[in-house]
C-alpha cells in the first residue's frame, strides 16, 4: 500500500483550518464528524482543491459530534459511521448516503507477535473487552494460538468520545456475544466495563503504541499509518481472515442499499469465506431542505467528484470505493435535497 505521511499532514491541516465560525463562501465546504473516513476525506480534499480551487474543511470530531453539527446546521454536511434510522432522519429532515467502506481493526502491542499472527474469535474478543480475559496466556487465547509465545496482562484501549468506529466494533461484539449484547449493547458511546479511553482513532492508536500488552480498535488506515499490529479474526463462515481492501469488499458485496432506509446498511458479521467481520460504511448527512442551497450544491459536487475520481486514492488507503450501481442509488438520494421552492439543488 502506498501510504505516506503526506496525507496525514494534509489531514491535520484540514482540521486545523477549521475556524470558529462556519460562515463561508461557495468556494469553501464545511463538514464534521467521523474519524473513520478522515484520511480519505483529507486526501480527496487535497486533490479536489488542486482541480477546482474549492476547499473542504473537515473537522474530525467523531460521529456523535458530526450528527450534532448537522442537526444544529453549523456545517454543510455531517459524517457518521453509525447510520441513522428512518425515524431519526425524518425527525431532523435529513438525507443520508454512504460515501466509503472500510474496516475496523483490533490492534495490539506485543513484541513477540508479528502483524496478523495472533488469532482471535469474536466471543474471545468480546470477553477481553468485557474484562473477563485479563492475561494474554489465558487458555481461550492460547488454544487458538498453539506455539505462539504470549503472556502478560492485557490493557484494553477504547474510545472516550462518541464514535462511529465504536458503533461498528460494539455492533459486531453484540452479534457474536450474548453477554456483550445484554450487558453493554450498541451505540456510538457505551458504558465500557474495561479499559482506558482515547479520543478519536488517533488517540486510541497513540495509547496502543505506548502501552505494552494493550489491545484497541481503529480504522484500518490508522493501523497502517501507526504501524500497529493487527490480529487475524475468525469470520461468520469460520475462516480466519486478515483486514485488507479485498476482505472489506467481500463483506460489502451483498449489501442491500436499495431496500434499506437511508441506505443505512450495517456491514458487520457478514457471511462469506473472505469477509472481514468488522466492516463498516461511513455515511454523509445533509438537510433535505437546504437553507444554503449554493453550499449544499458545492458539497454534492465534491462527493460527485470523489465517487467518480477518488477510487484510486481510496484503494491506496485500504478503503473500498462505492460500486457503480451503488453510486447511481446515491445520486438518486441527492435529488431529495431541495431549495426553498422545492427544486433539487443538484
Amino acid at each position: 500500500m502506498r501510504f505516506t505521511q503526506k496525507y496525514f499532514a494534509v489531514a491535520a491541516a484540514v482540521a486545523v483550518s477549521m475556524s470558529a465560525s462556519f460562515t463561508v463562501s461557495a468556494q469553501q465546504i464545511t463538514g464534521a464528524g467521523a474519524t473513520f473516513p478522515f484520511p480519505i476525506y483529507a486526501k480527496w480534499a487535497d486533490e479536489y482543491k488542486k482541480t477546482t480551487n474549492v476547499s473542504l474543511n473537515y473537522q474530525s470530531i467523531g460521529s456523535g459530534g458530526g450528527i450534532k453539527q448537522i442537526q444544529s446546521k453549523t456545517v454543510d454536511f455531517g459524517a457518521s459511521d453509525m447510520p441513522l434510522a428512518a425515524d431519526a432522519l425524518a425527525k431532523d429532515g435529513l438525507v443520508q448516503f454512504p460515501a466509503i467502506i472500510g474496516g475496523v481493526v483490533p490492534v495490539t502491542n506485543m513484541d513477540s507477535v508479528k502483524p496478523g499472527e495472533l488469532k482471535l474469535t469474536g466471543p474471545v474478543l468480546a470477553d477481553i473487552f468485557l474484562g473477563k480475559i485479563k492475561n494474554w496466556n489465558d487458555k481461550a487465547i492460547t488454544d487458538l494460538n498453539p506455539g505462539l509465545k504470549i503472556d502478560g496482562p492485557i490493557t484494553v484501549v477504547r474510545r472516550s468520545d462518541g464514535s462511529g468506529t465504536t458503533f461498528g466494533f460494539v455492533d459486531y461484539l453484540s452479534k457474536v456475544s450474548p453477554e456483550w449484547k445484554s450487558k453493554v449493547g450498541v451505540g456510538t458511546a457505551v458504558a465500557w466495563p474495561e479499559g482506558v479511553g482515547g479520543k478519536g482513532n488517533e488517540g486510541v492508536a497513540q495509547y496502543v503504541q505506548r502501552i505494552k500488552g494493550s489491545i484497541g480498535y481503529v480504522e484500518y488506515a490508522y493501523a497502517k499509518k501507526n504501524k500497529l499490529d493487527h490480529i487475524s479474526l475468525k469470520n461468520k463462515d469460520g475462516q480466519f481472515v486478515q483486514p485488507e481492501e479485498a476482505s472489506f469488499a467481500a463483506a460489502s458485496a451483498g449489501a442491500d442499499w436499495k431496500n434499506t432506509a437511508g441506505m443505512g446498511v450495517i456491514l458487520t458479521d457478514q457471511a462469506g469465506a473472505k469477509s472481514w467481520p468488522i466492516t463498516s460504511a461511513s455515511f454523509i448527512l445533509m438537510h433535505a431542505k437546504a437553507e444554503k442551497p449554493a453550499q449544499s450544491k458545492e458539497a454534492l459536487k465534491f462527493f460527485e467528484w470523489a465517487l467518480k475520481n477518488g477510487q484510486k486514492s481510496a484503494i491506496e488507503l485500504d478503503y473500498v470505493p462505492m460500486p457503480a450501481a451503488t453510486v447511481s442509488l446515491i445520486q438518486a438520494e441527492w435529488k431529495k435535497i431541495v431549495d426553498g421552492s422545492g427544486k433539487a439543488v443538484f
